[in-house]
């Protein structure tokens, strides 16, 4: 991994979207940080389309479509995909009209009631202590997510470790993250609804040049091994480990700091390919 301050402007020049985990890529102790979410505006300002790609809930998915800056989510691991759209025709009020959530869900993804699910948390339950239920599992369609590190008792990473393996055992998918292990049957991640989801939503025609992506943990291998400038904040060197394919850059802090850091790096260098545009 190299510095983000290696970022070059021709990298920068094309770059048309941006996806970035959630937590502790934009956040801090589970907090969004003031740094983090200007830098959101920031991209957005610069006429970047900036999609959040997250191991987060539906329920959660649905309240950061319609209240941050961002041009759609992808949650649930690449289950899911919301975004807003501006409804057709003239309002027949003063008011601007409001826009309307749409939603898209991967062909293979499983409702979270699967027998096996509900096997694989009950084993995991009995066997590694301490485990629990994530807090947002109500709000969850497709996965079912077992907290290690949200709240305490903070558990070892070997914990989930554990957990993996016995998801594995029983055929089911399960990806470490931060603070969950998300576990759901079906044959997608966030690359794949990712890609979808700019195909479809944006005509995107699959370079991968023009895409930006930014996270910290286990779950966001797929980007990082597909996307030439994938970036991770500094707190990504605690999953070194269990990560074979790392990303290209990182950055020299943490979390939304990180994120802030990268955003800035990235924007500065698209400017500076802008102006050397005209000097040729």
């Amino acid at each position: 991994m190299r510095p983000v301050s290696e970022i070059t402007p021709a990298q920068a020049a094309g770059l048309r979207y941006v996806l970035t985990d959630i937590d502790d890529t934009l956040t801090r102790q589970g907090k969004l940080l003031s740094s983090s979410y200007t830098a959101l505006w920031k991209l957005r300002a610069a006429g970047l389309k900036v999609i959040p790609v997250t191991g987060r809930p539906a329920g959660w998915c649905d309240c950061i479509v319609r209240q941050w800056p961002v041009d759609g989510i992808v949650g649930e691991n690449g289950a899911l995909a919301f975004w807003e759209e501006a409804p057709a025709g003239e309002s027949p009020r003063l008011l601007p009209r409001l826009p309307i959530l749409k939603s898209m869900y991967h062909p293979d993804a499983i409702k979270n009631n699967h027998p096996v699910l509900r096997q694989i948390r009950e084993q995991a339950m009995t066997e590694v202590s301490g485990l629990r239920d994530a807090k947002d599992q109500f709000s969850r369609l497709f996965d079912i997510t077992l907290d290690y590190a949200e709240e305490e008792p903070v558990l070892p990473l070997s914990a989930a470790e554990k957990v993996q393996e016995i998801a594995r055992a029983r055929g089911a998918v399960a990806k470490i993250s931060s603070i969950h292990i998300n576990i759901w049957m079906g044959n997608y991640d966030k690359l794949s609804m990712a890609e979808r989801f700019l195909t479809e939503r944006f005509g995107w025609q699959g370079d991968v040049s023009e895409v930006l992506f930014m996270g910290d943990s286990p779950n966001d291998e797929p980007m990082f091994a597909h996307f030439p400038l994938a970036c991770a904040v500094a707190n990504i060197r605690r999953y070194q480990g269990l990560i074979t394919t790392l990303p290209a850059f990182v950055a020299a802090q943490e979390g939304g700091d990180g994120f802030a850091e990268i955003a800035e790096t990235v924007l500065a260098q698209k400017r500076l390919s802008h102006n050397s545009s005209f000097d040729i």
